[in-house]
């Protein structure tokens, strides 16, 4: 039963994504379309923190890997889109096996300034390179190069649909993963790690492989968004987008595969609401957060579960 529930859950979710695209105005359907890219990018990150209990500060260079990735292969290696996309995403793998290697040799807060130290070293490459990274100002992708089998990703349905392609096989995925042996083995992990390795898993190997895997799906959001976008700047190589996705996990809710979406949702509304209304629209956000950790610390979903829904996943 509790089956069902949660695949009906994931599959309502992504129906009413599709209604959404039809009943929407323009402005807000192009708001959905960022916000599904950004949602992979939250779902990649609460794999590692929500499940596997490591709080990476620097997920912005697996992002900005795939971006890049996917930019440089398309500007000076003249692929298209498909190729330039695995190019992307196997960038963003390959970056989060090495820092992986490196990083994992630490615990808590070692762990949490080893990746914030590799993601600045990450952002001052890119700023180093500047002739072919452009640095700050980054460089556009021109809307010829963004066409996929015919179809000019530059238009609003193609944008929107193929951003909900991507964020639907993100998040049936790890709501797939999540309930395998792995995903099982990682919250094991979360909950008490000695006892994890005492009852004979390799912990090391297994944070690892969390690790590598939530880069390829931050991989996966950054080469979307260069994808569908058309820019590439160092801005997402950033220390505040490293902090933007720890905002949305634990907005939305920890440990769970809907809080992700919920977060990216909440936090792009209220910014783009407050900040109609004041310059100090971050200021706005930073209370929301700080209530919603005093009354509902699990997060939206999380709490959810809690007191109402205890089969949420």
């Amino acid at each position: 039963m509790t089956v069902s529930r949660t695949t009906a859950l994931h599959f309502g979710t992504l129906l009413v994504l599709i209604a959404l695209f039809f009943v929407l105005p323009a402005y807000h359907v192009g708001a959905f379309s960022r916000i599904m890219v950004l949602a992979i990018y939250a779902i990649g990150f609460n794999l590692l923190f929500g499940y596997t209990g490591l709080l990476s500060l620097g997920h912005a260079m697996f992002f900005a890997a795939g971006m890049y990735g996917f930019g440089l292969s398309m500007n000076f290696g003249g692929l298209s889109v498909l190729p330039a996309f695995a190019v992307g995403v196997l960038a963003a793998g390959l970056l989060a096996l090495g820092v992986g290697l490196l990083a994992l040799r630490t615990i808590g807060v070692a762990f949490m300034i080893v990746t914030l130290m590799f993601a600045q070293t990450f952002y001052l490459v890119i700023l180093y390179f500047g002739e072919y990274t452009r640095g700050d100002e980054g460089f556009i992708i021109q809307q010829a190069q963004r066409n996929l089998a015919g179809i000019d990703l530059t238009t609003e349905t193609a944008r929107y649909f193929a951003a909900f392609t991507l964020f639907a096989i993100c998040f049936l995925a790890m709501a797939r993963l999540v309930q395998s042996p792995f995903g099982k083995r990682l919250v094991a992990i979360r909950e008490n790690e000695e006892r994890a390795r005492m009852l004979g898993y390799d912990v090391g190997r297994l944070k690892l492989a969390a690790l590598v895997v939530s880069g390829l799906f931050s991989g996966v959001a950054g080469a979307a968004y260069a994808m569908l976008f058309g820019y590439v700047g160092a801005s997402f190589a950033a220390v505040h987008y490293s902090i933007f996705p720890l905002l949305w996990v634990l907005l939305g809710g920890a440990g769970t595969t809907i809080g992700p979406l919920i977060g990216v949702i909440f936090m792009f509304y209220l910014i783009d609401i407050s900040s109609s209304f004041t310059n100090a629209y971050m200021l706005v956000a930073g209370v929301a957060l700080v209530l919603l950790t005093l009354f509902a610390p699990q997060g939206i979903a999380g709490t959810i579960r809690k007191r109402a829904v205890s089969w949420l996943p």
